[in-house]
């Protein structure tokens, strides 16, 4: 398999740890996102969305993070839901895309990664509103839980946790959410963990 990513894309660390933690075998396409790749015919051609992550397996081409770990999931049998659960599953990956991940990665990418010029300080303060609503969320579910859904991972906790490995600030308060750092520090325990940073290529970005 063939995954395109960047080391800074959480959408595309859901997927990298996926395939780490369950020793799936797999080869990095490095995708130069800040130099604009993602915008090019040739990138468009294989995703029109104009996004990471991408997985190549043989003749398929998926994109979008949950459609690709629902497929590694029933291909390798490893960290499926229990009969019952699929459909709870299923609503926090929706929930991660819609309230979680959306704005984690849109909040940090404005405030981290864009010229100091571009930079918006209402814009931001409304973007770390949203994000903090959605810890709020995440902080109470996951309450006397060690998982999101059930007693194990499944794709649920490699898709609501991908952005909050990263260090650069986007409204997350590490000592106000307990039960979140828990949570990560259970994932980080999974076999072959590693940081995005470590797992993905593009980690620093070339000063300008």
């Amino acid at each position: 398999m063939e995954l395109y990513c960047f080391a800074q894309s959480g959408n595309a660390y859901k997927v990298a740890n996926y395939l780490n933690v369950t020793g799936t075998p797999w080869t990095e396409h490095f995708v130069d996102f800040f130099k604009g790749e993602v915008r090019s015919p040739e990138y468009r051609a294989i995703n029109e969305m104009g996004e990471v992550p991408v997985l190549v397996d043989g003749d398929l081409t998926l994109s979008q993070s949950g459609v690709i770990l629902d497929y590694l999931i029933e291909k390798t049998g490893k960290h499926a839901p229990k009969p019952g659960d699929e459909r709870e599953v299923l609503r926090w990956i929706l929930w991660d895309n819609h309230k979680g991940s959306s704005q984690f990665g849109m909040t940090r990418f404005i405030a981290n990664f864009l010229p100091e010029k571009h930079r918006n300080a209402d814009v931001i303060a409304f973007a770390v509103g949203r994000c903090q609503a959605a810890l709020t969320v995440l902080e109470a579910h996951l309450e006397g839980r060690d998982w999101m859904v059930g007693d194990a991972p499944t794709a649920a906790d490699f898709s609501c946790s991908a952005y909050l490995f990263y260090d650069e600030p986007f409204g997350m308060d590490r000592e106000a959410t307990p039960n979140i750092q828990r949570w990560l520090d259970n994932i980080r325990q999974l076999p072959n963990w590693k940081h995005p940073y470590d797992l993905m290529q593009g980690h620093p970005l070339p000063q300008s």
